[in-house]
């Protein structure tokens, strides 16, 4: 590209001093003169991507599936990031496409007392779709209690309302960030914040109908780790991607069944609203907020196993961003997130082609 600009901008140059003013050769190069901003500013083409939702003052913090051929992606809706009482309390939004272009919206979830916040969707073993989202209670005025809700549709289009659930041990500040389900057990990873506990109380759970949460092991983590996501490897063994705060870099840990022996390794990078997908030869997708001095950005790495980066994909994204869902569909990796480089907090959808993504 820089060389296609220094011949344009010499052969500009030489033609007009020649006085050759109307030759076909200064045409084609005034022609391409005025298509280089396009060329040299448009994005990566192996990305598409196009906003597919605004209408909320704050709209963030996504997740995407599949489910009964149609693509649905969730988030919450609000007048801001936090609210400043229960009568600015966000709501989740959940919207449907058939192609990945149209989009509907299907259910407004609401409560009067919780701000409902960081959908998650997963599909039950019978088969139901399941939104998990946090539940914070602002009606003091600040943060004084947390309790997971969890919503169920059955066709995708009537939502239950969400209830909250019940959390063996739980402290009344709890936080279950994402479900992943292995055979018809739902497994999460729960923590604490406003709890009194520095450590957050990280705990992994586990489920069999959404609603009542059991421990299956505790884990000594510093500092301040929250946001988890869980995925099992085609040889049964679960895998967490957690992100820490306190500007710590995230970590992976592993574990074979029955999921209580875990080794941890620490990303030499932070995440903030981390998914990942795991590939064949030990190959992780990871999606996450890029933290960058002046503005941050929502980045997708192809990883080893261990989480080293082989290679960065940078959405169109900006200033309050990040909280990717992902999917593989049709040789595609499908990605939503929400950011405010355009001004608005809005959601956005990027798809990339695999082989592109894998130089495959």
């Amino acid at each position: 590209m820089l060389y296609i600009i220094i011949l344009a901008t010499v052969l500009f140059l030489v033609l007009n001093f020649t006085g050759l003013f109307n030759s076909p050769v200064r045409k084609i190069t005034i022609a391409l003169l005025s298509i280089l901003p396009v060329i040299s500013s448009g994005q990566d083409p192996a990305v598409k991507t196009t906003m597919i939702w605004n209408k909320g003052n704050h709209n963030a913090f996504t997740d995407i599936i599949r489910f009964k051929s149609a693509f649905y992606c969730t988030f919450r809706e609000g007048n801001s990031h936090v609210p400043k009482n229960a009568s600015e309390n966000g709501s989740i939004r959940i919207i449907r496409s058939y192609d990945g272009v149209s989009w509907e919206p299907v259910a407004l979830l609401t409560d009067e007392l919780y701000d409902l916040r960081d959908p998650k969707l997963s599909v039950m073993p019978d088969g139901r779709l399941m939104a998990i989202m946090g539940g914070s209670d602002y009606s003091s005025g600040k943060l004084s209690g947390m309790v997971p809700h969890v919503s169920l549709s059955g066709n995708g289009k009537d939502f239950s309302k969400p209830v909250p659930v019940s959390v063996e041990n739980g402290k009344g500040y709890d936080w279950i960030w994402r479900v992943t389900w292995k055979g018809n057990t739902g497994y999460g990873v729960d923590y604490q914040p406003g709890s009194g506990d520095s450590g957050y109380g990280l705990k992994l759970l586990q489920t069999t109908d959404g609603i009542s949460w059991k421990t299956v092991t505790s884990f000594n983590i510093e500092p301040s780790p929250n946001e988890a996501t869980i995925r099992f490897d085609k040889k049964g063994n679960m895998m967490i991607l957690l992100r820490r705060e306190a500007g710590a870099n995230g970590m992976t840990g592993i574990s074979p069944p029955p999921y209580t022996g875990w080794k941890w390794t620490e990303l030499d990078y932070r995440l903030g609203g981390p998914d990942f997908l795991i590939l064949k030869k030990n190959t992780l997708l990871i999606g996450t907020r890029l933290y960058q001095t002046g503005s941050n950005s929502t980045v997708i790495y192809v990883t080893g196993k261990e989480g080293k980066v082989r290679k960065s994909v940078v959405l169109p994204s900006g200033g309050d961003t990040s909280y990717p869902g992902m999917l593989i569909h049709k040789k595609n990796l499908w990605i939503s997130y929400y950011s405010s480089h355009e001004g608005k907090t809005s959601i956005y959808l990027s798809r990339i082609k695999m082989k592109d993504l894998l130089d495959e």
